[in-house]
């Protein structure tokens, strides 16, 4: 937090009493840097690391420019448009602009995959002022003139480069094409590779860029660790470490959906409530299983990478990688699930001689060592150690490694990125 107050930065009255209903008197970061750059109508490039209150930073400003003289949306056009790459991210945008707004009479909607699209048509028949969407389910309505793009004064491009990683980055200029050229545009991402250079010279013009964070840097406040553990021993030290009632609110990370319901089911054979989320489950399923958790029902979810950005739930004690991302960006959006709002918060990796190579790539990133513990589990017999590879070919031909992207065609990975997020 900083020194100043949402008031110095020359946040409106309405929005002010309602950041002082939530406890919120001064800004972060990137909000102190942010939002008198966004008030002025600047086109502006933020970089964060997850967790530093970016939602605010492009959010306030938003409501406020909206809200001045303002002009009732015509029939299906949105004035402003935020895009965010998930479901969950898609709706944690949406209540935050609904609590930080609630004195300001705007009206809102949200577009995703993975529900039925009618009652997102009936939601924008009058037109909205802030609409908040996923880019696939979007570009489908615009498509069939169910929403119009042509009088968007802001556009928000959240969490970019997630957006490149999942596929999406032909669907976010397919929308753009559809925008008016005189808008205010942002675009906030905890990483920035080179790929969101070329969208931001794209989409932007002459931005500000406010950097708050090295990129790559993890959440300061997160203690990390991690069991050098072979992966037919995890799920026993996993159950031991959770005997531990000091993790009181936990994200277990894997790499696959599968892999998720297995280690979610395996949790409840031995009595410790789990519940998975992952982009097979139904948008209602997902949601009640946030909930659950959220509400303290449930001590232990278990996500897959989709959710990494779209989880915003205070007081989550620890994130636990049971299998290590083959993508080192992962790890910092994973772990930065914890040590949110100030808090402090721990991460532990469950590291299977396999994927040292990752390891390698995640400590590269973050520029520092992660502290190895020893655990006490028996060794494993002399057979039953040796490092898993991936599936053997279901042609019979012999087993492969595991790829850097996965063990999925390259055709086909961003297929799936995209289903599962859509």
């Amino acid at each position: 937090m900083t020194d100043l107050s949402f008031a110095a930065l020359g946040i409106a009255e309405p929005i002010l009493r309602a950041l002082a209903a939530e406890n919120y008197i001064n800004p972060t970061p990137i909000q102190a840097r942010a939002i008198p750059t966004l008030l002025s109508g600047r086109d502006l490039l933020g970089i964060a690391q997850t967790g530093t209150g970016k939602t605010a930073a492009f959010g306030l400003p938003l409501l406020q420019k909206l809200s001045v003289r303002h002009v009732p949306p015509r029939p299906r056009e949105a004035k402003a448009l935020i895009l965010a790459p998930t479901r969950e991210l898609a709706l944690q945008i949406d209540e935050s602009l609904k609590t930080y707004g609630r004195f300001l009479n705007l009206r809102r909607a949200v577009i995703l995959g993975g529900v039925g699209q009618n009652p997102q048509i009936a939601a924008m028949k009058n037109g909205v002022d802030i609409l908040v969407a996923t880019p696939g389910r979007l570009l489908d309505l615009v498509q069939q003139k169910h929403v119009r793009l042509d009088a968007v004064s802001v556009l928000v491009v959240d969490e970019a480069d997630r957006m490149l990683d999942m596929g999406f980055i032909r669907d976010v200029r397919k929308i753009v094409n559809y925008l008016p050229k005189e808008r205010q545009s942002m675009l906030f991402s905890a990483t920035m590779p080179d790929d969101i250079a070329r969208l931001v010279a794209e989409m932007m013009r002459n931005p500000e860029r406010v950097e708050v964070a090295p990129q790559g840097r993890t959440a300061d406040r997160v203690e990390q660790f991690l069991y050098h553990v072979p992966m037919a021993q995890k799920r026993d030290l996993l159950r031991r470490l959770l005997a531990d009632n000091a993790l009181s609110r936990v994200i277990v990370f894997t790499r696959t959906k599968h892999g998720a319901n297995k280690v979610s089911e395996q949790l409840c054979k031995h009595g410790i409530e789990a519940l998975a989320i992952h982009g097979n489950k139904s948008q209602n399923a997902r949601q009640r299983a946030l909930e659950t958790f959220r509400s303290g029902k449930t001590r232990v979810l278990v996500a897959t990478d989709i959710a990494a950005r779209g989880i915003d739930i205070d007081d989550i004690s620890h994130v636990v990688n049971f299998e290590l991302p083959n993508e080192p960006e992962s790890y910092v959006h994973r772990i930065g699930r914890t040590a949110r709002a100030g808090g402090a918060g721990i991460a532990i990796s469950l590291c299977d001689p396999s994927e040292k190579p990752y390891l390698r790539d995640i400590e590269r990133l973050i520029r520092l060592p992660i502290t190895v513990r020893t655990h006490d589990l028996p060794p494993l017999p002399e057979g039953e150690a040796k490092p898993q590879i991936a599936h053997p070919h279901r042609h019979g031909q012999k087993p492969f490694k595991p790829k850097r992207n996965g063990s999925r065609p390259h055709w086909r990975r961003n297929k799936d990125k995209k289903r599962d997020a859509a």
